[in-house]
């Protein structure tokens, strides 16, 4: 059976065709190649994107192809003289020159290639108001409660320190890639191809993605935190961050797109003073954060107390989770549904839900 949401390019110039095609695969996008035009009329009604040379232009033409949205006209630079005057005959909607045009034509083909989702997905960013304050396990927590309540997430490690993703949820020996694997630098990458290639866990039609550090020490290039993050945005799944105190650039790709940020403060008073100063430099990236106050309070320190020393609202907080470190170690860590971890997850994410939709913007630099 034709698969009749794949893109087709009828394109006779073998370089011309060999570019195509490496676009194509660096969008995830399975192209369907055709010879001539009689192959091109098959699937000129129901291709969500052509793609056509000036050869391939003057033969549809010849054949008495109708006039369609989403065809383009491709060509090396410069385009050829009458390139122009062909496109306004076949009524195609673009011409574009290789290499000059190879970024919009691979966010076209993944455009062409992803099945829109019903919503945008939201964004939240996590980071720890000091060392091992819990925000790696609390982006866990918020990874699996979303699975748990049927919601499609995906988890990215940005923190090259912190020991991996995949370790807190007991999955570092599952097989998949991470992000010294990727080899992502900048432009689209499609959630089909992110959940083929990482660990992921399903619970009926939702799925848990995991795009984990791999204990090496290396943060990911910031464009491709931005690319990851946005695929997950497109397929309407709930995207959470595990940023690094540093705020490298990376973790600063991921604020600028974050719909929430949240910083995970234990109840001490030498936590409050280190939150406070992340705070502020959140504030000067431009990004207002929420707190997870967590427990136990030695000094009895109120979780009230602590967002009015840290100067930021209070968006939850938690008790100590029962048996939290040895289901850590064991490598079967799973939130109890009605604890802790669990309810403050379940907070944090209704809160996501609340916000508006972020539009994507430039942090000032550090």
């Amino acid at each position: 059976m034709v698969d009749s949401n794949r893109p087709v390019a009828f394109v006779e110039d073998e370089d011309l065709l060999d570019d195509v095609l490496k676009l194509a695969a660096a969008a995830g996008c399975d192209l369907e190649c055709v010879p001539d035009a009689a192959a091109a009329r098959l699937r000129w009604s129901t291709a969500p994107l052509v793609l056509l040379d000036a050869a391939g232009a003057q033969a549809c033409e010849r054949a008495g192809l109708p006039r369609r949205d989403a065809v383009v006209l491709v060509s090396t630079e410069p385009a050829p003289k009458g390139l122009w005057e062909r496109a306004v005959e076949i009524g195609a909607e673009r011409v574009i020159e290789l290499p000059g045009a190879e970024s919009w034509l691979v966010s076209a083909l993944a455009d062409a290639t992803e099945a829109p989702a019903p919503t945008t997905g939201r964004a939240v960013a996590v980071v720890g108001g000091r060392g091992g304050a819990g925000a790696s396990v609390f982006v866990a927590a918020l990874g699996l409660t979303a699975l748990r309540m049927n919601q499609s997430a995906l988890l990215i490690d940005c923190d090259p320190l912190g020991g991996g993703l995949d370790l807190v949820l007991g999955a570092e020996s599952e097989q998949g890639l991470r992000w010294p694997d990727m080899h992502l630098r900048a432009g689209r990458v499609a959630a089909s191809s992110l959940h083929d290639a990482l660990p992921s866990r399903t619970r009926g039609t939702t799925r848990l993605t995991v795009l984990s550090g791999a204990r090496k020490g290396k943060a990911p290039a910031p464009d491709a935190v931005a690319a990851v993050l946005e695929a997950g945005r497109r397929a309407g799944e709930t995207v959470i961050c595990d940023l690094p105190r540093a705020l490298d650039p990376a973790a600063q790709a991921a604020l600028t797109r974050a719909d929430l940020t949240v910083i995970v403060v234990p109840g001490e008073v030498r936590a409050c003073v280190s939150a406070k100063l992340l705070a502020e430099r959140l504030s000067d990236l431009g990004a207002k954060a929420h707190l997870v106050v967590r427990g136990p309070a030695p000094g009895f320190l109120h979780p009230d107390e602590v967002a009015k020393a840290v100067n930021l609202p209070l968006l939850t907080s938690m008790r100590p989770e029962p048996n939290l470190a040895p289901t850590l170690d064991r490598g079967d860590f799973s939130p109890r549904p009605r604890g802790p971890l669990a309810i403050a997850a379940r907070t944090t994410l209704a809160a996501l839900a609340a916000q508006p939709l972020r539009s994507t913007r430039h942090l000032r630099a550090a």
